[in-house]
């Protein structure tokens, strides 16, 4: 074989071995819930990368997350690419959204519009909890590897249509640092 057959070879076992060990880092998907059930309430804690679904306080479900690739700092700006920190709501959601299917948090709430005001700033908004871009659904638990949103908080399609289904618009959302 030449030597550029042995590169490409082993570019290709490389590759394939970072795959499964990202896999495997990523850990498993969280598994649906019964269609009956339904949250009254979510806890995202940032620096866990963990998202909690809540029934009477109690933990029903527990999701890994990846978060905007701004970092850990609240939100403070639009396009900062920062998640919020604060207490919201789900306030609409989107079966076309282009990140399979989307939750929209009430973000931002009127301390942050007169905290971002005070500032001379666009607070932002959109903030979402939404599955993987459309077309790239594949990736699965990989997405989960880095944080890549521009802020919104993101799960496995799997997991968003589970989560679509026990959470009602109105829903409290509580942000963590």
């Amino acid at each position: 074989m030449r030597r550029s057959g042995w590169l490409a070879a082993g570019c290709l076992v490389l590759s394939l071995a970072g795959l499964a060990i990202g896999y495997h880092v990523a850990g498993p998907d969280t598994p649906p819930l019964s269609a009956a059930v339904r949250a009254d309430a979510i806890l995202i804690e940032k620096a866990a990368h963990r998202m909690a679904l809540l029934k009477g306080g109690q933990t029903i479900a527990v999701y890994r997350v990846s978060l905007g690739r701004g970092g850990s700092a609240p939100k403070r700006r639009e396009g900062d690419h920062l998640v919020p920190e604060g207490a919201y709501r789900i306030e609409t959601r989107n079966p076309r959204s282009a990140y399979h299917l989307s939750l929209k948090i009430s973000y931002p709430s009127a301390e942050d519009g007169a905290a971002a005001a005070a500032r001379g700033e666009p607070p932002g908004s959109n903030i979402m909890i939404h599955g993987i871009r459309n077309g790239f659904g594949w990736l699965g638990r990989l997405h989960r590897l880095v944080d890549w949103t521009a802020g919104c908080i993101a799960v496995t399609d799997a997991e968003m249509e589970s989560i679509w289904r026990a959470v009602p618009d109105g829903t409290p959302v509580e942000i963590r640092a």
